[in-house]
Formats: structure tokens, C-alpha cells, sequence
């Protein structure tokens, strides 16, 4: 258990899961820059856009549109995560199924990642990330087809926690749902289901000041090691065996992807070491919550948790015999009808 730990802290916050260096298989994977991991609908029509936070980085985001839809304005969804993930991956999975359903859905690169701005890069951050959506709406709501009275937000594992976050301060965001949810500053600052004693943080901490001593040295902040490896040695904890599943197989690999093709600096954890991004969950009320987690997933504590403490409006979804990963891509599991029925309920 010990081990499963320190395995999960160390991919989750830095990137050292594996040091090894690793070559792509170029006849599994599809190493383009441009390459979807799901095909596009014949109902819908995709844009790239880009646009400004509040910090003047720059993010990169394509917008879903439905084919059939006419002159009056419409609801949309911003749609963003998993954590390392890029909007060719989950979150542009998601807005093509909800631009099926009528919704005008933007889909778009967190900071400092994929094809979005910032740097260093792949770096993050819950206070930029939580802004990143407030930016979307920004701009959804800039669009002459989109009623920006009608603006809800999507999260996925990590970008649930910073949808959440986000929702709980701008209060022109009309629902959100989070699926797979992760709060990455518990679980960084505290491990998996807060195991993490005094003296193992106190240890991370100086470690990480350590680091930073070395990057003020170097002039720039260090690269972990890659996230997640060419090939597994079958003794990793299971649900690194269902990351690897997705990001390092043609089923999810994108080469923009941190946790496809990368790593997250080494100093990643700071800013999630003490800044719980949702000490203020309850003020998403009176808007609607709804939480979509698999009943087998590692991660389901959370969306229980947050459960337990968020004020009504609120659903908890518990999908059968599903895993964290299953509701990135599987949409014969993933209740694209129940978040398409919660979103024209509310956004309205």
C-alpha cells in the first residue's frame, strides 16, 4: 500500500513515475500534432479558436457547432481536462457528443499545455486553471450564436476540481457537471484518501525547495521524467495499469498530451500544496451540480466528498462496473443523454 502510494504522489504531482526515456512506436501510435482520438460527427462542425485569461495567456480551443442548428442563440458548454490530457483527447470527445445534442461546445488547452500558451511549459496551476474556464466563458460568451445567459462547464478527473472551483466564484456559470472527478489539491498535498502523514509533506516540502535551489541555479525549472512508460512491468498499481491503458495506447494517445508524451515539472506540486481549491464548493448553490463517477474507479471518494458537503441543487451519478478511465472515451458508458437533459433543464 506503501508503494502504491508513493507511486501515485509522484505521477500525479511531478512526473517521476518512470525515469526511464522512452521512444513512441510509430507504427501504434499516430504521432501527429493534429491527430483526434475520436472521429468527428456528421452533425457537427468543428473550429479552432483561440482567446485571452486574465493573465494574458493565450489558449487554444476548438468550437463544436450542431449542422442543424438555426438563428437563435444557443446554450454552451466549456469542456476541459483530464489533467495532462489536450482537447483532442476527453474534452473534445465530450464537446462533439454534447454539439450532437444542440449545444454550441468549446473545447479548449489548459495553460501552459498542448497548443495553448504559456511558460515554462507543462506546468499547472489551481488558480490559473480555475481561470482558464472563467476565460472560456469569456469567450462563449462573445459569440454572436451562443446566449451567454445559457453558459454551463464541463470538467473531467482533475479539471472537475478546477470546474467546480471555477463555478463556485463566477456566477455567470448556470450548471456544471464534473465526471471522473479528481481535486488535485488534496490529493497532492495529501495523497490518496489523505494518507499522507506530517513528516512524508514536511519531506516532499524540503525536497521541493531543495529543487528549487537548483532551478534558480540552472536559470529555468527542471523537467521530471516522463509519466507513464513505452511498456508496463505488469507490478504497477492497477489504476496506473488503466492510465497507461488510455494515454499510452492508440486508444488515447496524443502527442500534445503531458501524460501521453511527457512530464509536469518538478516543481509542479507547490501551488497545490496549500491552496484547497474547493473550500467554497457550497457557493455553487442555488445553481445545479451534477458528479458522474464509476463504481469502480479509484477516484470515487471524491465525487462522494464533495457530495456530502455541496448544498442543493446537486446528483451524484455512480455508473456500474466502470473505471476513472472509462469516462474519458467510453461513450457506451459514459450518460451523454443525462448530461444532455441536466444541462437543457438548467441552462434555460
Amino acid at each position: 500500500m506503501k508503494k502504491a502510494l508513493a507511486i501515485a504522489i509522484l505521477f500525479l504531482a511531478t512526473g517521476q513515475l518512470f525515469a526511464q526515456k522512452v521512444k513512441l512506436n510509430s507504427e501504434k501510435m499516430n504521432t501527429s500534432k493534429e491527430h483526434y482520438t475520436f472521429q468527428l460527427s456528421d452533425k457537427v462542425t468543428r473550429k479552432k479558436v483561440s482567446f485571452k485569461n486574465r493573465y494574458g495567456i493565450t489558449l487554444s480551443g476548438d468550437l463544436y457547432f450542431p449542422k442543424n442548428a438555426g438563428t437563435e442563440k444557443l446554450s454552451a458548454l466549456a469542456i476541459s481536462g483530464p489533467f495532462g490530457a489536450v482537447k483532442q483527447q476527453s474534452s473534445g470527445l465530450y464537446a462533439n457528443q454534447m454539439a450532437e445534442r444542440g449545444f454550441i461546445a468549446l473545447a479548449f488547452d489548459p495553460s501552459y499545455t498542448g497548443e495553448s500558451s504559456g511558460e515554462p511549459r507543462n506546468v499547472a496551476s489551481p488558480e490559473i486553471n480555475t481561470e482558464d474556464f472563467s476565460a472560456a466563458v469569456d469567450f462563449l460568451g462573445l459569440q454572436k450564436s451562443v446566449d451567454r445567459n445559457k453558459i454551463g462547464i464541463i470538467g473531467i478527473c482533475g479539471f472537475g476540481g478546477f470546474a467546480l472551483n471555477a463555478t463556485a466564484i463566477d456566477k455567470r456559470v448556470k450548471a456544471v457537471a464534473a465526471t471522473s472527478l479528481y481535486d488535485m489539491t488534496r490529493v497532492i498535498s495529501k495523497g490518496y484518501n489523505d494518507s499522507v502523514t506530517l513528516e512524508q509533506r514536511t519531506q516532499t516540502l524540503e525536497a521541493l525547495g531543495q529543487q528549487r535551489w537548483k532551478d534558480a541555479e540552472a536559470g529555468k525549472p527542471a523537467d521530471g521524467p516522463r509519466n507513464l512508460p513505452e511498456k508496463l512491468k505488469g507490478d504497477e498499481p492497477q489504476f496506473v495499469k488503466e492510465y497507461f491503458d488510455y494515454y499510452r495506447t492508440p486508444r488515447g494517445f496524443q502527442v500534445n498530451s503531458v501524460n501521453s508524451n511527457g512530464a509536469w515539472l518538478v516543481t509542479n506540486p507547490l501551488s497545490f500544496m496549500n491552496m484547497p481549491i474547493l473550500t467554497y464548493v457550497k457557493e455553487i448553490s442555488p445553481r445545479p451540480m451534477l458528479l458522474i463517477a464509476g463504481e469502480n474507479a479509484h477516484s470515487r471518494y471524491f465525487s462522494e466528498d464533495i457530495f456530502k458537503v455541496a448544498n442543493e441543487p446537486k446528483e451524484l451519478i455512480i455508473i456500474p462496473n466502470t473505471v476513472h478511465v472509462d469516462l474519458y472515451d467510453k461513450v457506451d458508458v459514459i450518460p451523454f443523454d443525462k448530461l444532455d437533459t441536466f444541462f437543457k433543464e438548467y441552462l434555460k
